[in-house]
């Protein structure tokens, strides 16, 4: 990432707490947009669903790995949205053992409108940002994103239609 020597931190180093408190906001931005389009899941479920959305039709095994929880975590939260009637399970015809879960069109558009609402109240809250500060934010948390490995997991805008 850097040719800089990479230095430990401590828990209350202040660039510890400045992305504390940067973290605080964001989660709370995520909580009001699922709130605002309506969403009666967790923050965890929507993650899932988003996943999903990216990825498509998949496992519940692969959609375990991928948000980091053992299986019966994945299948108690696949239950709860297929109650929700946001995920839909099936079996493969070719062979009757593996079910793959999918969002439903609920789901999408559940992921649609809270991506919708996430995108208004970022952008309001960026606006009071002068430019200059508006891209030290894009740069320190590209970067952020990066060393996080979140770089991995694709951006909504990137979500093919299902």
């Amino acid at each position: 990432m850097s040719d800089q020597p990479v230095r430990p931190l401590s828990e209350d180093d202040p660039v510890v707490e400045a992305v504390l408190t940067a973290s605080r906001a964001l989660v709370a931005v995520a909580a009001r947009s699922i709130a605002a389009a309506g969403g009666e899941v967790t923050l965890p479920q929507y993650r899932a669903l988003v996943l999903m959305a990216a990825r498509g039709p998949q496992r519940l095994v692969e959609l375990a790995e991928a948000l980091d929880v053992n299986r019966s975590t994945a299948t108690r939260m696949c239950d709860r949205l297929v109650a929700k009637k946001l995920v839909r399970r099936s079996r493969l015809p070719s062979d009757r053992r593996t079910v793959r879960i999918a969002l439903t069109p609920e789901g999408r558009a559940l992921v649609d409108g809270v991506t919708k609402h996430r995108r208004a109240d970022l952008a309001r809250i960026l606006a009071q940002l002068t430019p200059a500060q508006q891209e030290e934010v894009v740069a320190a948390l590209m970067t952020f994103a990066v060393a996080a490995d979140e770089h991995a997991v694709p951006d909504e805008d990137s979500i093919p239609d299902l």
